[in-house]
């Protein structure tokens, strides 16, 4: 066999056996975690239709898909652990100890480390992937939460639900840059594609609070006000943005609603009815439709953003917190 035949054949061959290769582009999927069945419901994206519903250690909540869309990773708070879920096997492969009782984690640029809310022990755990060993503990506000990294890599932002907190943290180092006092119950993120704002949601503050991105400081608010539900009643809690930056998504919890935020302006274009406590948020890869998780209703509504219409309900597990699309 000629040099350049058998490169070729090996090079292919190398292909097919790495991890995630067939599933990079996406099979549709739809992952949804619900903490009272610990369990990860698989939903087909087209039909809606129940594929599987995957055991998971106990308490499942934030989830992430990985950079190939080879796996799904979610964090089990009462086994103190991230678990890895194989999308080609739709099963628990992989089980990684993050500290005690974790809620949310986010990966650094690279890859090799995750950030993960303690938030029992008022910290956040630092812990290498590829060896499942914790490499920092930083000490933040009490019951830390939410976490982000900044598009370039160079800093973690964590809430605080009980300091009424962001702190920013340096990567390199892991040290504390700023304390950003923020509105009442911070719980998670957003930022803008270049970084300049970061946006975070207040659940008992009926809003969210805009926090500079190279100064740390706050220089904004948007406040919720859907028609018929007393102040009490708006708990925002999740959000996404377009990769545009122009437009935003927020939850408002018990008040089983959607806002739609013009991000520019800081202007609520309008409010979108969904399930009861309307929770965990994702876009589609094509950002024409929006996935809503209801924690009370136990279903995921599917929002339409061009017409802002909810095009279908689909029951879930008990009590679900996250979603995340493999398309």
């Amino acid at each position: 066999m000629k040099k350049t035949m058998l490169a070729t054949t090996l090079g292919m061959a190398l292909i097919a056996l790495t991890p995630g290769t067939a599933l990079a582009k996406g099979t549709g999927y739809l992952f949804v975690s619900s903490e009272n069945d610990n369990a990860v419901t698989v939903l087909d994206g087209k039909t809606y239709a129940v594929v599987k519903t995957i055991p998971t250690g106990e308490r499942p909540r934030d989830m992430k898909l990985s950079a190939d869309g080879s796996q799904v990773y979610v964090i089990a708070s009462k086994k103190h652990r991230l678990e890895v879920i194989d999308i080609a096997r739709l099963a628990v492969t992989r089980t990684i100890p993050v500290g005690d009782d974790p809620e949310a984690f986010a990966f650094d640029k690279g890859g090799k480390h995750i950030y993960v809310t303690n938030e029992e022990d008022a910290q956040v755990s630092v812990v290498d992937f590829a060896t499942g060993r914790t490499v920092a503990k930083i000490e933040v506000g009490e019951e830390p939460e939410g976490v982000m990294v900044s598009p370039d890599g160079s800093r973690a932002y964590i809430t605080s639900e009980v300091a009424n907190m962001v702190h920013v943290i340096d990567t390199a180092t892991n040290k504390i840059l700023a304390n950003v006092v923020v509105g009442n119950r911070p719980r998670r993120f957003a930022i803008t594609p270049n970084g300049a704002e970061v946006w975070v949601t207040n659940e008992l503050g009926a809003s969210i609070t805009i926090i500079d991105g190279p100064s740390n400081k706050v220089k904004g608010s948007v406040a919720f006000e859907p028609k018929g539900f007393r102040r009490d009643d708006v708990t925002p809690v999740g959000i996404a943005m377009t990769r545009d930056g122009k437009t935003a998504y927020v939850t408002l919890g018990r008040a089983n609603h959607v806002a739609v935020v013009d991000v520019a302006t800081r202007a609520v274009k309008g409010y979108v009815l969904v399930g009861s406590r309307a929770w965990g948020v994702q876009l589609s890869r094509d950002e024409g439709l929006l996935y809503v998780v209801n924690g009370l209703s136990d279903d995921l509504s599917i929002v339409d953003t061009k017409s802002l219409k909810v095009l279908k309900s689909v029951p879930v597990g008990r009590v679900p917190y996250g979603v995340v699309a493999d398309d």
